[in-house]
């Protein structure tokens, strides 16, 4: 792809604004998880190191609130951190214009501004203002057309960050993935996965479906899955006599409910996995977070990481249940994004991508 690498950027004495993907759990006004931005801080002391002037901007939650938990644990991080309660205005244009090479700012959730998520030209305008280069390291958010992600590299040279690099270089591998080639899927949302499928039934060799996902495919077949939950707004119905694809064959439930794979369908997930040299997975294969179905969803993370296989990980509920299962560090790629994972698995681009392609100005 033909971004500019941050690598190779001159960024000595620039405003820089960085827009991270810091959008993680919170906890008593802690952060509770912060692989996301673990992954990102490379790409901050490298701009340090570069000496520029570093302004990162992110948001946190669907509800407005405040990024103040993300800098509290920044500032553990980076002697030379400081945190703006605001987006724009005089306190953030203050803060910034006594900024020395390699001091750090970090403005307040940019999504407290309705612009963001709409895109507004003017609020994309303003942010702008304040740097003189721009850096995604967001790919998690990367699938969305907001101000940050698409309005700012329209007014500013902008740079893909180490991460985002890393994302888009290990991601494309599942287009040219070495053979035998197993694509798991699981979760409750047919719908987030369903492009996905569309794409990789023409190049992986086999397909497990698990989690809720599998109920779409009992459903159609007319086996009695009793209160288990289906996706009702898409169809599988094409794929149903596919025989790449593979469901599981028992399972655990309660209140007849599915709620994890069983023994035997854990077993054939194992088997598969030895057999395979490439594989790719997205999503629980049961209801992960109770402890007695949780197994079904462990045991296919260890399957995959004692496989021989290049191992590539996403999504939220997967890399939590990967963590739970103490092989997190195993697979060969964890990437930060869920929905961005998947949709540029499907396309093979995302807003973000284009936008930084799209971007005409250089340093």
């Amino acid at each position: 792809m033909n971004l500019q690498p941050v690598k190779k950027a001159n960024l000595k004495g620039k405003r820089v604004l960085l827009r991270a993907g810091f959008d993680v759990p919170i906890k008593n006004g802690k952060v509770a998880e912060d692989f996301r931005i673990k992954k990102s801080l490379p790409t901050v002391r490298l701009l340090q190191y570069k000496g520029a002037k570093v302004i990162i901007l992110s948001h946190l939650g669907e509800n407005g609130v405040s990024l103040k938990p993300v800098a509290n644990y920044l500032s553990r991080h980076f002697s030379n951190f400081k945190f703006i309660s605001s987006i724009l205005g005089k306190s953030a244009e203050k803060a910034i214009s006594f900024m020395k090479e390699g001091d750090i700012i970090m403005l307040e959730n940019l999504r407290l501004d309705k612009g963001e998520e709409k895109n507004d030209k003017n609020f994309a305008k303003k942010l702008a203002k304040m740097g003189d280069a721009y850096v995604n390291e967001a790919f998690s958010v990367s699938h969305r057309a907001h101000a940050s992600i698409v309005g700012i590299p329209a007014h500013l040279p902008s740079f893909a960050g180490l991460l985002f690099e890393n994302e888009l270089s290990n991601l494309s591998k599942a287009f040219k993935p070495k053979h035998p080639f197993l694509l798991i899927l699981g979760g409750v949302k047919f719908e987030s996965k369903l492009n996905v499928l569309e794409k990789f039934v023409k190049i992986a060799d086999k397909i497990f479906i698990g989690g809720a996902l599998a109920n779409n495919f009992f459903k159609l077949k007319r086996m009695n899955i009793d209160n288990s939950i289906v996706d009702t707004k898409v169809s599988v119905k094409k794929y149903l006599n596919n025989q790449k694809i593979i469901l599981p064959i028992d399972f655990r439930t309660k209140k007849e409910m599915i709620l994890d794979i069983g023994p035997k369908t854990i077993k054939e997930i194992m088997d598969l996995a030895k057999k395979s040299k490439f594989i790719l997975w997205n999503g629980p294969m049961g209801n992960f977070e109770d402890k007695r179905f949780a197994r079904g969803t462990e045991m296919t993370a260890r399957a995959i990481v004692a496989s021989p296989a290049v191992s590539i990980v996403g999504g939220g509920d997967t890399i939590a249940a990967a963590k739970k299962a103490g092989v997190i560090e195993q697979f060969s790629f964890v990437s930060t994004g869920g929905g961005a994972m998947l949709e540029f698995l499907a396309k093979g681009t995302l807003p973000g991508i284009e936008a930084l392609i799209k971007s005409k100005k250089r340093i």
